[in-house]
Formats: C-alpha cells, structure tokens, sequence
C-alpha cells in the first residue's frame, strides 16, 4: 500500500462539496483498496503512544460552533482489535499501549475518511501522538509502522503543513499568506529532495516556520508518513496543493501510489 498525508482544514469539509473535497473522492477511486487504515491525526495528543484497539471505535465529535448537521455525521468503520495487537508487538520502545475505551475516530480522521471511503466498511484504527517526544522520534516511529504496508495497511498521516488558527483571515477563503507559502513550498521541496530528515530537524528555524507550526500536532502526522515511506523507492505525487484562509496549507501527498 501507499502511504498518505491529508491536510484536513476545516472539520466542514465532511459535509461540504468543494475542490478539496471532490479530489478526496476522486483519490477513493484511485487508491488501491486496503485491507485496514491506521490515521495517525492530529487531534489524538496523548501521554504515550496509543492504538485503538475497540471493535466498533465511535465517532468523535471534537469541535463546537459547528452546525448541526455536522454533529451528526457518523463513520460507523469496524475496527481491528487483533491487528492492534500486531502493531504493539512491532516496538517495545517505545511502548505502544491498547486503547479499549477512550477514544475512537476523531474528525481528523473521519471527516476525510467519509470521503475517500464514504462506505465506512473498512477497518480503521487510529495511532496517538505522544506530545512529549521530539519530532524525530515521530519519523523514527513512521519507520517502525513500515512493514504494516505490505500486509495491506494503508497508513495516513491527517494534519496540516501550515496551521496557525490565530492568523486566520476570512477573506484569504483560497490564498496563503507569504510566510505560508514560503514554509509549505519549503516542505514540498524538502520531499521531492527526498530530505525527509531536515523535516524532523529544520522546520523552525526561519520566522515562516514558527508561524507555520506555532504548536506541532498539525505537523506531526506528516513526518510519520514520511517515516513509513520509502525514500528511494516510493514515487511521489502531490494529491492536493491550496490554502484556506490565509494560515492552512491543504496540501495532501502520496507516497508509493502507482500512477
């Protein structure tokens, strides 16, 4: 299986239709189907590292201010308790603990979820971020959850490139602000380099970065993937490039899709 980056933005896109949410679509017919999905999102900030490892995760409603309707979306996906398991046995350091109870699918994993397979009708499990560990830990991990690829796991990594909620600009509705563009055009050209490392080390240190990644759980999800991808081999393809309001980078990335 390949391995994917989704830039989420607003958790509206589940039921709104727009160029973004369309290409999801389009992306559900061209992706080869998986057996299971492992997300890593950007909204399951954990102390440790987690697996959900429930038959049927519930839907997380994690936001407010939102209308209604999107309170009542539901991704009723099964999940995989027993390949939860196989992903704990890939590491005991770090350890990766089950997750019976707690938590579930959040919209960073459902809402982009319900468009590439809108059918919710395969397994998928959600891996936290354990906030506490430096970024290279997070690519280092990506490494580990490697191997899931051949047994059929499609593994997603679902956050943002550029995400700054404090420099939204309302009128920006599909432009980026010069700092964004500058740090996610920096990031696209660090993938095509294949540097996947100067990603886990460098991404703060120009005044575009710091705006861009003014606190990490949005960038995070993207150094997994680029972890579980392999840097020689897998070809690469830009899925989605945008910006919404000025301070998010759409941006959505395959690595190892035949195309």
């Amino acid at each position: 299986m390949p391995v994917l980056f989704l830039g989420h933005g607003s958790p509206m896109n589940a039921i709104e239709d727009n160029r973004f949410t369309q290409r999801l679509g389009q992306l559900g017919v061209e992706l080869p189907r998986p057996k299971a999905i492992l997300c890593i999102s950007a909204h399951w900030l954990s102390a440790g590292t987690w697996v959900t490892h429930m038959g049927q995760p519930r839907t997380i409603h994690d936001f407010y201010g939102f209308p209604q309707a999107l309170f009542d979306v539901q991704y009723p996906a099964p999940g995989n308790p027993a390949l939860a398991e196989q992903i704990q046995k890939l590491t005991d350091k770090p350890q990766i603990h089950a997750d019976k109870n707690v938590w579930g699918l959040d919209h960073g994993t459902w809402s982009v979820l319900r468009r590439i397979y809108p059918e919710a009708d395969i397994p998928v499990l959600q891996l936290s971020i354990d906030m506490s560990e430096p970024p290279a830990f997070h690519l280092q991990l990506g490494k580990i959850l490697k191997s899931l690829r051949e047994q059929g796991v499609l593994i997603v990594g679902s956050g943002n490139i550029v995400h700054n909620l404090r420099q939204i600009d309302w009128s920006k509705q599909s432009q980026g602000f010069d700092w964004a563009v500058e740090f996610d055009e920096w990031v696209k050209g660090q993938i095509e380099k294949r540097d996947f490392a100067s990603l886990a080390s460098d991404f703060m240190k120009t005044s575009a970065g710091r705006n861009s990644v003014p606190t990490p759980d949005h960038y995070y999800p993207l150094l997994y993937v680029l972890g579980a991808a392999d840097a020689q081999k897998d070809e690469l393809k830009f899925e989605f490039e945008g910006y919404d309001m000025g301070s998010i980078s759409m941006r959505c990335l395959s690595l190892g899709r035949k195309v």
